[in-house]
């Protein structure tokens, strides 16, 4: 299916007003602003950071002039089922920090926390405020043939990419600026202000200005533009670990030429294991010593909460429709993708007997890496994931392989169908925010459903479109 276009090639309603005017354009027309969105990108220093070889290459943003569109229609019914979802999974995170209930009822099998490699027995106990542990998060979705959206998976721990939001929209209005003026296209750039209000709400008690930084690996992490972009968007101080102490009184203090300065507020862009060497990696050189002690003596808050990967689990994915069920008494508003747990004896054996027809996902890796689509696998892939999910079954799921929906593409000068997928971001706090679409990842390959920019993928931006009831949107 293809989001824009009809098979008889005619405009969908909310696309039509797009596709008039990209067609009103002359080839090279529409090339010379693809190459002038290209030069943007390389003047703004738009990059991320591929590691290949041991070495960390810098490279430009990929961007694709041709936004995808989607209906405001279609996108508030989204909203409403991905703001249920985060509210979900902080009440089941909360609840395995704290009473397990979800356990005692029976709902989420006791082995499979047992087994979990993000659970973070250090937590246990702890209440942060509004009682939520995954602040900031990106639920990546898919739509099949069937024209459904699908959750595919939820990134609940340094989720990255709004940056790319944000920038995509900035360099697609300078190329389409007329196209700005007759359509009602939702705004994207109210996202670092609803962040700092989100991260601001999060203060110590009584905290009328606190001081926010956001904490980051250093200048070789792949996500650094992120970081140091979204810090200077919010007037955050942005940190590496070095640049922060605990001092006696358990509050959090940042290194300043005037002295130590007080923090209320981290935003952690550094991995649960590399937080405090105190009590993870003793190893850890990135880290902040007595960190943990701070936060649980309520004098720091820390976003996204240490341990809110124990629900960024792609085994744990498959029960997130029963924790709707079970903590709201609502039916899930949008669907998980169909997915076989191997650590269950009959599942494990359908996919075994199918595995050319399936994805096999392992269970807490990201970035499109350990994926493997038994189609496109050779026998020897497929009989060594067999061996992988035999040896351990809990490491493992499987989906269909969906037809993902294609949007229109430049490919060298040509317009032609790509695979997409779709990463919005939901804050949550005392309220909710979810971004007007997100990050449009785009297969560039011909017939690829790699959408990953680290393997070749590039990216679109996203409009949701409002238009007249009368044209049905």
């Amino acid at each position: 299916m293809d989001e824009l276009v009809t098979e008889t090639g005619a405009p969908r309603p909310h696309a039509a007003a797009l596709m008039e005017f990209i067609h009103s354009l002359e080839r090279d027309e529409l090339l010379d602003r693809q190459q002038v969105a290209e030069l943007d990108i390389l003047t703004m220093g738009i990059t991320f950071t591929v590691y290949s070889d041991g070495a960390n290459i810098d490279r430009a943003w990929p961007f694709d002039i041709i936004p995808r569109v989607i209906s405001g229609r279609e996108w508030s019914q989204i909203e409403r089922g991905l703001v249920q979802r985060l509210t979900a999974l902080n009440r089941f995170i909360d609840d395995l920090y704290n009473d397990q209930q979800v356990i005692a009822d029976g709902v989420f099998p006791a082995d499979l926390l047992d087994d979990s490699v993000n659970f973070r027995e250090q937590c246990r106990g702890v209440h942060p405020k509004h009682g939520v542990w995954a602040h900031i998060s990106g639920s990546d979705l898919v739509r099949d043939d069937d024209g459904q959206m699908y959750v595919l998976e939820d990134n609940l721990r340094v989720p990255s990419g709004v940056s790319y939001v944000l920038e995509n929209r900035a360099v697609t209005k300078r190329a389409f600026a007329e196209i700005f003026a007759r359509q009602s296209i939702r705004p994207v750039d109210a996202y670092t202000d609803e962040l700092n209000k989100l991260l601001t709400s999060l203060a110590p008690d009584g905290v009328a200005n606190p001081q926010i930084v956001v904490l980051t690996p250093g200048v070789f992490n792949s996500a650094y533009f992120e970081h140091s972009f979204l810090a200077q968007r919010m007037g955050a101080e942005l940190v590496e670990g070095a640049d922060l102490a605990v001092g006696d009184d358990d509050c959090v203090y940042m290194r300043t030429i005037a002295g130590l300065e007080r923090v209320h507020v981290i935003y952690r862009r550094i991995d649960d294991l590399f937080l405090d060497p105190e009590v993870f990696d003793p190893e850890s050189m990135i880290g902040v010593p007595g960190l943990m002690r701070a936060w649980k003596a309520g004098n720091v808050g820390i976003a996204n909460a240490p341990g809110a990967g124990v629900a960024d689990d792609k085994v744990v994915y498959a029960w997130v429709p029963d924790f709707i069920r079970y903590y709201l008494g609502e039916e899930p508003i949008i669907p998980n993708v169909p997915t076989y747990r191997c650590m269950y004896d009959h599942e494990r054996a359908f996919v075994i007997d199918n595995i050319a027809d399936l994805v096999l996902k392992p269970a807490n890796e990201s970035g499109g890496y350990g994926i493997l689509i038994g189609s496109r696998a050779t026998d020897a892939q497929l009989a060594e994931a067999v061996e992988a999910i035999e040896a351990d079954p809990r490491n493992w799921v499987a989906q269909p392989i969906l037809s993902l929906s294609t949007v229109p593409t430049l490919i060298d000068h040509e317009i032609e169908p790509r695979h997409v997928d779709l990463r919005p971001f939901i804050l949550t706090g005392e309220r909710s925010y979810v971004t007007a679409g997100g990050l449009t990842r785009v297969a560039l390959p011909k017939g690829s459903l790699v959408v990953n920019s680290s393997q070749g993928g590039g990216s679109k931006d996203t409009w949701i479109i409002d238009l007249h009831p009368a044209s049905g949107a």
